[in-house]
């Protein structure tokens, strides 16, 4: 019953990429070269969200309410921010920022699960190589296009 409360609310959170897709606009900006190309993306993301919901239903069942479920829901809500603040506001600045806190609380999960679920701890470490990438990927798309984004409020 936990994985299935957990698989909800991953895929909850991952509706966000399908509301707030690339586009044109995307499309039109100046990208490194080792970007990934956009098959990737949906590939990389489906098999990661079946880890961020497997490790969250494996702490649960530990420990319950406590510091690594606290990271797991921050962790989620800010995932599901990325996409909104990226292509919806098209705030490659606030984007960033965003995952770099992301970034944080994934690691924070890292740490503090892994006395509770070592494997939990590391189905989340392929999910940080990949929003590490994610985030070099939007600080180097905001550094080439810099006139690119909307500055509305």
């Amino acid at each position: 019953m936990a994985l299935a409360v957990f698989v909800i609310l991953v895929l909850a959170a991952a509706s966000t990429g399908a509301i707030f897709k690339p586009g044109p606009w995307y499309e039109r900006l100046d990208k490194p070269s080792w970007t990934p190309p956009n098959i990737a993306f949906p590939i990389v993301w489906s098999i990661l969200y079946v880890m961020i919901a497997a490790a969250g239903s494996l702490v649960w069942r530990e420990a319950g309410w406590s510091l690594p479920i606290i990271l797991w829901g921050a962790q989620l809500i800010l995932n599901a921010a990325w996409s909104w603040l990226f292509f919806g506001r098209r705030r490659m600045d606030l984007a960033l920022m965003e995952v770099s806190v992301l970034w944080l609380a994934i690691a924070g999960f890292i740490v503090t699960s892994w006395s509770v679920s070592s494997t939990a701890s590391l189905l989340f470490v392929p999910y940080l190589v990949w929003v590490s990438i994610a985030a070099a990927l939007n600080r180097s798309v905001l550094n080439r296009n810099p006139h690119a984004q909307s500055h509305a409020a």
